[in-house]
């Protein structure tokens, strides 16, 4: 591909790409559903500007590798073990199951038992990188819906390399006995373990040296370096390349510049990613689409129902309540991105045939456009769910609550949740903690804690732990759905319990206030009124000065700071104090 044209196609990418993008944003479309008609209305079947997709099929492959890496950043090792149940319980059981029924269903409509497992094989896998998105964009990758769905994510790009490795099995052209798979399987899996030790090594060293130039060209080149060539090494080893990227994004976690490493590589995952998004859309034949419409979208909804259903029952087998389950199977409903590399091995080794390559493949971008409606409507189906069916109540919190008068509530224990924890038993005040996550619970009572396992967004779990006999509620939780209906039903079955809110989002702060919340604490206000504290006091204002600035600042709800003007809300005895310090 010449420059001139290269250039080129850029250019009426990146245009088309903006354009779309303004005018969904005023219909407030999701940007991913955008970038996907990007590219359907571009590619060869659409207008036609760009015929020759490589190049966008390229940049996209690039854009899967940096969004893996940053999700691999943001995570931790220590995190991941804490997503080992929905990783290796949810996840095995939504994808055996459902490659088990494609399975089924392709054998009822008369394909032969090898077509039959790869079709299954395609329709078990999502979309990190639809989905994962998406609970970025809503701030609900710590939510137990956002963890939960990680996990069953993570769990799937693993088991990529051994669907690759069965394909010229299934295709006939590779003996299928046990110890050649093994020996096939386990060499890869030896080899890449051996990789992430020599650079779990390596990386800690390698960036010191690199931070201690200071210079960001170097930062930069090191980060994305460490992870296309991890990237690089795990997909010459026949693994695909987003798990090298995840793993080389762990490994940099581990160390004090992942922070660094995060800002640097965001606007390149940013973009790539964006592309991404549009060649998928390029890859649709639209005409072929219109004339075989109801094949399609049928083929589309099944899958839809089928995933959805599969793993809300992933899901409560892991344990979770009704609500997370309706949430994360709406969200793993479609099918994923790594299926469309499936199909290329598989399309190469004649497991595709020309009649159901185009259908097959037109149903997984219809799957994908419907995503962000699916985890948009998510929370909604799980409130009218729960309010219809109702659920078992919870025996055994109903069981182990204590009879306790004049007591906090404290409903969620991560980090926060702790800490008030301990305040609370070294200053006597009895009080009682509601977790949703089952490991963080077992823990808790192994160190004595008064916790229970529950979801607070139900009234029973909430009377089980004396709502009605309570003092104060503490709501410490990440999941701003469950947030605002917790606080409604704790405001309906106790008209005189004084409510105290965490939110991470400053647009909340108003909406959770006419729920009932006496208090509400913003971080993001918590934070600025704690650095304007300290800088007041190395300018010497006096402590009783300060004090009342903070009751200001945090007056009706951070009013001043959200709606900051010059010198307002800044009292006069403080201007005074700083004037006669300087």
């Amino acid at each position: 591909m010449e420059l001139e044209y290269l250039l080129q196609d850029s250019v009426i990418l990146l245009a088309s790409a903006v354009a779309v993008l303004l005018i969904t944003a005023r219909l407030r479309i999701p940007p991913v559903v955008a970038l996907l008609l990007t590219g359907l209305l571009i590619g060869p079947s659409g207008f036609g500007w760009i015929a020759d997709s490589e190049e966008v099929e390229l940049f996209a492959e690039i854009g899967v590798v940096l969004l893996l890496f940053v999700i691999g950043l943001e995570l931790s090792l220590e995190r991941l073990r804490d997503l080992r149940r929905p990783f290796l319980l949810g996840g095995s059981v939504q994808v055996f199951v459902t490659a088990a029924l494609a399975t089924g269903a392709s054998l009822a409509l008369g394909f032969a038992m090898n077509r039959a497992l790869f079709f299954g094989f395609v329709i078990a896998l999502s979309s990190t990188a639809i989905v994962l998105k998406l609970y970025g964009d809503r701030r609900e990758s710590d939510t137990p819906q956002g963890r939960t769905v990680l996990g069953i994510l993570l769990f799937q790009d693993f088991l990529i390399v051994p669907m690759i490795v069965l394909v010229p099995v299934l295709a006939g052209e590779v003996g299928a006995s046990p110890m050649g798979l093994l020996l096939r399987f386990g060499g890869s899996l030896a080899a890449m373990g051996a990789i992430v030790v020599v650079a779990r090594r390596i990386a800690p060293s390698l960036f010191d040296r690199i931070a201690r130039t200071r210079s960001r060209e170097t930062f930069v080149l090191g980060s994305l370096g460490i992870c296309l060539a991890l990237a690089w090494a795990t997909h010459a080893l026949g693994f695909s390349i987003a798990l090298g990227a995840f793993v080389a994004g762990l490994l940099v976690s581990e160390t004090e510049y992942s922070h660094q490493a995060i800002a640097d590589v965001a606007p390149f995952r940013d973009l790539f990613a964006s592309v991404f998004f549009i060649s998928i859309g390029m890859l649709v034949d639209l005409r072929f689409a219109v004339s075989h419409w109801p094949a399609i979208l049928g083929l589309a909804v099944a899958v839809v129902v089928v995933k959805s259903l599969v793993a809300g029952g992933a899901v409560a087998v892991v344990g979770l309540p009704a609500r997370i389950r309706i949430m994360v199977g709406f969200s793993l409903a479609q099918v994923g991105e790594f299926s469309f590399v499936l199909m290329e091995v598989g399309r190469a080794h004649g497991l595709l045939e020309t009649q159901s390559y185009p259908v097959l493949l037109s149903s997984v971008v219809l799957t994908m456009l419907a995503t962000p409606l699916l985890v948009l409507q998510g929370p909604a189906a799980a409130r009218v769910w729960v309010r219809i069916w109702g659920a078992p109540a919870n025996r055994d919190l109903e069981e182990k609550a204590a009879v306790t008068e004049d007591h906090v509530i404290v409903l969620g224990f991560g980090a926060g949740g702790q800490l008030l924890a301990q305040v609370l038993r070294e200053a006597r005040i009895p009080y009682v903690i509601v977790e949703l996550n089952s490991e963080t619970v077992k823990r808790g009572l192994r160190e004595g804690e008064p916790i229970f396992y529950g979801d607070a967004a139900r009234q029973d779990v909430l009377e089980y732990a004396g709502i009605d006999r309570a003092r104060l509620v503490v709501f410490a939780i990440s999941d701003p759905d469950a947030l605002r209906q917790a606080v409604r039903a704790a405001r309906e079955l106790n008209p005189a319990v004084e409510i105290v809110v965490r939110t991470r989002r400053i647009t909340e702060i108003e909406q959770l206030r006419s729920l009932g919340a006496e208090e509400v604490v913003a971080e993001e206000f918590e934070t600025a009124i704690e650095i304007f504290t300290l800088v007041l006091e190395r300018y010497h204002v006096p402590r009783n000065l300060v004090r009342a600035q903070i009751r200001v600042l945090r007056g009706e709800g951070y009013q001043m700071l959200r709606s900051p003007g010059r010198g307002k809300g800044v009292s006069a005895a403080v201007l005074d104090a700083l004037e006669a310090g300087t």
